[in-house]
């Protein structure tokens, strides 16, 4: 199934949750409708008499408003009207008169946005698709009186010249809202509408379903003739002019465009752009209304790259661009769950959680992911795109999460404590890294957009399709990693964990490796891990013991250790002599967990100065891990147990 044609599916599958929803930013527009961001609202009767008017609060200025194709996709020095909701110039029959400035494309005649305006209103209010609401704005509108009623209202700000203030020209108390604390000249504010009507309990002209419904019928009856849609194969009015704002809203990157008539886009292979992209008007708008709303309630965005992951029911799943705690945060927040502390638990809690998601959607339920990212400025290109099986996405998610798990102490929440104060409090989790945080520990967190976007993309097949994580990203993570002392503890502690998990990932299905330490493991690497790890943590303690901050010696080495560990293990261990003469009796443990180890090895092995791989850092952390849980058992109780098996 291609892109297009699943994103009307899904849209026709969730016509129930056409309008305004609690859960996303933007909603899921009727067709021939977009959303704006007004400032000004009248209160009008049915019969078009002014009632009131105020100013819209900014977090409740996105209006769903009808247009037409040209004006969804306006744009010039004469940009054409929205049939109901606008801005002054289109909206004031008396904007002239207060001094109001149209648009450069009208100066010859300033009435004429008004006139076409009025014009495009009438025709709809005369047509068999009428609706109460629209003939009570024509009516009104045509009194010519919006600009005085607003400014009786000190809604808009008139001087005594009579002519509309510049925000300059005023003496503001910022305390006090007014037009200019929502936009900076009042020519450029955006009215919606308030129709009280008695008996119609929504009065809210962007919230009507029916008015919805009106002005749809009446656009699409009023077009001209019929063609074959490629995509569904119906007859239907095709568009040359496709939505817009598809990541986010002022967005002006298109993913379909055939206007280019003077270069090469469709010329040389069509004679017209209806033959080169013959897709209908309701097609198009539906599929692309579709993914801008499923981007904006359940997909990811890094800079210009959107990513995001569906079923065509529109049930939301688990984003492949998510890490446990980000799927688990999409209905209950982990911070406030005292039962769910450990590591485990949360890997446990997503296991449930994608399980409960097969249930949801079923065997059977088609489920696509798609990445868009801009090609050049204005064009919108599809990096990634996937259909598959509901039960195929999910197993491969949950294979992802399970290959590629480590625990990680990385992801951070910010709480309240008991005076009040807010803190960042970290959780561990058992499982995947995001694909995010890979690009963070590969080149550091101050990478670009662009360095960021291309690590995502190569991995969205690793994660969707299964394919093998790219070798030199898998190389930059665990570089990273060894250079500890470079990096602060919170991105040597990232990068570690996360090398580790890619690292697993990457030798899946030749070598399975525990995050628990494996006494019995004998490779080269790994007991080269194990013993800067032994040598890591009894000088911390050793420092931490005397109050002393500095690095230990196996966190300066770390690098060196990584590229000739023999040579440079000699130099570590001849430095930890005053070390273990500072552990007094506890030496012994130590020492003899260092004969431990070392026993493991073959002497070629040992000797050998050749790199160590990425398999020496799950060494180095599981083994870290094993003693610093150790931490609390009584000195005595470690000597015993290294004299019963010294």
């Amino acid at each position: 199934m291609n892109w297009i044609q699943n994103l009307y599916e899904t849209y026709e599958n969730c016509q129930n949750m056409l309008g305004y929803s609690p859960d996303t930013a933007r909603p899921l527009l009727p067709i021939c409708h977009i959303t704006t961001q007004t400032h000004i609202e009248i209160v009008i009767d049915g019969k078009g008499n002014f009632r009131r008017a105020r100013i819209v609060d900014k977090d409740d200025s996105t209006t769903i408003i009808p247009a037409t194709e040209s004006s969804a996709s306006r744009a010039g020095s004469k940009p054409e009207c929205h049939p109901l909701s606008d801005k002054l110039q289109y909206l004031a029959g008396d904007f002239t008169d207060y001094g109001g400035e149209v648009t450069s494309g009208f100066a010859d005649d300033p009435t004429e946005p008004y006139k076409k305006f009025v014009e495009l209103l009438t025709n709809w209010c005369n047509s068999p698709y009428s609706h109460p609401k629209a003939r009570a704005v024509l009516a009104y509108v045509q009194k010519k009186t919006l600009i005085r009623d607003l400014a009786a209202q000190k809604v808009l700000l008139v001087g005594d010249n009579g002519k509309l203030l510049g925000k300059e020209e005023t003496t503001r108390d910022k305390k006090v809202k007014d037009i200019f604390s929502v936009l900076n000249a009042q020519d450029n504010a955006v009215i919606r509408w308030v129709v009280e009507i008695s008996g119609d309990s929504e009065g809210r002209a962007w919230r009507d379903a029916a008015l919805w419904e009106s002005w749809t019928n009446y656009y699409l009856n009023s077009k001209g003739e019929k063609n074959v849609c490629l995509v569904t194969g119906q007859m239907q009015i095709l568009t040359a002019n496709h939505p817009k704002y598809i990541r986010r809203e002022g967005d002006n990157a298109k993913l379909i465009s055939s206007n280019d008539t003077s270069n090469f886009t469709f010329r040389g292979r069509f004679i017209t752009d209806a033959q080169a992209c013959g897709v209908g008007l309701e097609t198009s708008q539906k599929a692309h209304y579709a993914l801008a709303w499923l981007i904006s309630r359940q997909g990811y965005q890094a800079g210009d790259l959107a990513v995001v992951a569906w079923a065509t029911s529109g049930a939301k799943l688990i984003q492949p661009t998510d890490d446990p705690i980000d799927a688990l945060d999409q209905d209950a927040p982990v911070e406030e769950s005292k039962t769910a502390d450990t590591a485990q638990e949360v890997g446990i809690r997503l296991k449930k959680k994608i399980a409960g998601y097969r249930q949801e959607i079923g065997e059977r339920e088609d489920v696509a992911v798609i990445a868009v990212d801009s090609a050049t400025p204005g064009r919108l290109s599809i990096v990634y795109y996937r259909a598959l099986k509901g039960s195929e996405f999910l197993e491969r998610i949950e294979n992802w999460h399970e290959t590629c798990a480590w625990r990680h102490t990385y992801h951070a929440i910010e709480v309240q404590d008991e005076k009040g104060k807010t803190k960042k409090r970290y959780i561990p989790f058992d499982g995947a890294p995001a694909p995010a945080d890979i690009a963070e520990a590969a080149y550091g967190s101050r990478l670009d957009d662009k360095l960021k976007k291309a690590t995502i993309k190569r991995l969205l097949p690793c994660i969707v399709d299964g394919q093998p994580i790219p070798r030199d990203l898998v190389e930059s993570v665990i570089r990273r990693a060894s250079n500890r002392a470079g990096l602060s503890g919170y991105d040597w502690s990232k990068a570690l964990t996360i090398a580790c998990a890619l690292y697993r990932k990457y030798k899946y299905g030749k070598e399975n490796f525990d995050m628990s330490l494996d006494e019995t493991r004998n490779t080269r690497d790994y007991l080269f891990g194990r013993l800067l790890a032994i040598a890591d943590v009894m000088e911390e303690r050793t420092l931490s013991e005397a109050e002393k901050k500095r690095p230990t010696n196996a966190t300066r080495y770390m690098q060196q250790f990584s590229q000739r560990p023999f040579t440079t293990w000699k130099q570590i261990h001849e430095l930890l002599t005053p070390y273990f003469m500072r552990q007094g009796d506890n030496a012994s443990y130590y020492k003899w967990l260092i004969a431990q180890v070392e026993d493991l090895f073959t002497p070629e092995d040992f000797i050998s100065n050749k790199p160590l791989t990425g398999e020496y850092l799950l060494g180095y952390y599981c083994q870290r891990q094993k003693m610093w849980e150790k931490k609390e058992k009584p000195a005595s109780e470690e000597n015993d147990n290294a004299d019963s098996n010294g």
